[in-house]
């Protein structure tokens, strides 16, 4: 919306400028001396009543320009006023109105000339003056009103946008902050996982020899130690937003081989079966094939340790890429079944958001998990 009312400084410096210009127009009016005195003394009343009048144009602009309109009927020092008086009307009120006002002061204008005609000028002429200026004027302040719209409008609309934005900005940083929480909340399940199934052979097995022992300690102690490293850096995800390098890369498949090598050193049987030429491979694709196998090797290490797990890896660019996890259901005595199937809701989610689809066959023998997630061509 515009701001109608006139500041201060703008209405000190506009009643000196048209207190200037109706002193000369007084003067310029009486320089011959051969009026009356009276009307001398009329136009210094009506240029001081103009003056004081314009000191209520921002309250209330309307009354003050019709008044003026018609004080012009008496005296011309009224011109300057009553011309500041209808560009003001004009930048802030509609066409219509602003017409009936002009047409008011154009009528005083006339009249005036009518019995103090203007010098050198006859009445046709002036009259066709008087129409010229006022359009003029109108059309100015027509024209100012338009413009100060525009850029209230504008004004607005950047405002809006910025905001927009800056919602648009949190909601992109809270998105990325999830997904790699997530990220970090999977890895967290995997190392825990290994501590667990460690710390559960070490509470069935207490007579286990001294070396077995402590081989088990340590795998447990640096299994804590790297799950705690994880937890460190999902603080610093939550807590330090501008610096995203301080957060290590996300795994991929190129992880993969790390990955088996370290079930290898705590004797979990793992046989990679094929594996697919996945160097093409996108990178949220990659990170979804990764946790789909890092979550079937932890769910088979929870729910059936010492069992061997084979993965299957096939496809090709501009097809599919399609992972087959399978491993024994065999039961064991420290077999853990806490959160079961609840890590395979939030993997068929992740696999579902890579546009790809995720399916679990549990037999009575074997436990399969069956994912596919598009490969598109380079």
């Amino acid at each position: 919306m515009v701001d109608r009312r006139i500041p201060r400084k703008a209405l000190a410096v506009a009643l000196v400028t048209v207190g200037v210009l109706v002193v000369a127009t007084i003067l310029a009016e009486h320089q011959d001396q051969s009026g009356p005195g009276w009307l001398l003394a009329l136009d210094v009343v009506a240029g001081l009543a103009g003056l004081a009048l314009l000191g209520a144009l921002g309250r209330r602009p309307e009354a003050v320009t019709l008044a003026l309109a018609m004080l012009s009927v008496a005296s011309p020092a009224l011109v300057p006023t009553s011309t500041l008086a209808i560009v003001h009307v004009s930048r802030f009120r509609s066409l219509q109105v602003t017409s009936w006002i002009a047409a008011a002061g154009i009528a005083g204008h006339l009249i005036r000339a009518s019995w103090r005609p203007f010098h050198g000028v006859g009445l046709g002429w002036y009259a066709l003056l008087v129409v010229a200026v006022y359009a003029a004027l109108v059309g100015w302040g027509a024209r100012s009103r338009l413009n100060d719209e525009l850029i209230a409008s504008l004004r607005e609309r950047a405002r809006f946008l910025e905001a927009e934005q800056d919602r648009l900005v949190a909601e992109a940083r809270t998105a990325e902050r999830t997904r790699v929480a997530r990220e970090m909340h999977d890895g967290l399940a995997h190392r825990l996982s290994m501590v667990a199934m460690h710390a559960g052979a070490l509470e069935f097995r207490p007579d286990s020899p001294p070396a077995r022992v402590a081989d088990a300690a340590g795998v447990v102690r640096e299994g804590i130690h790297r799950a705690l490293d994880e937890l460190r850096d999902v603080i610093l995800l939550l807590r330090d937003e501008d610096e995203p390098a301080r957060r290590r890369p996300l795994p991929g498949l190129e992880d993969l081989p790390a990955l088996i090598a370290e079930l290898d050193e705590v004797g979990v049987n793992v046989l990679l079966e094929h594996r697919a030429p996945t160097s093409r491979l996108t990178a949220s694709a990659s990170r979804a094939a990764y946790r789909v196998v890092q979550e079937s090797l932890t769910n088979a290490r929870r729910h059936a340790p010492g069992s061997a797990v084979a993965i299957s890896l096939t496809g090709q660019p501009g097809g599919r890429l399609d992972i087959v996890v399978t491993n024994s259901t065999s039961p064991s005595p420290h077999r853990d079944g806490h959160g079961a199937g609840l890590g395979l809701v939030g993997l068929r989610e992740r696999v579902e958001l890579a546009g790809g689809e995720l399916e679990v066959d549990d037999r009575a023998d074997e436990f399969r998990v069956v994912a596919w997630l598009p490969w598109p061509d380079e």
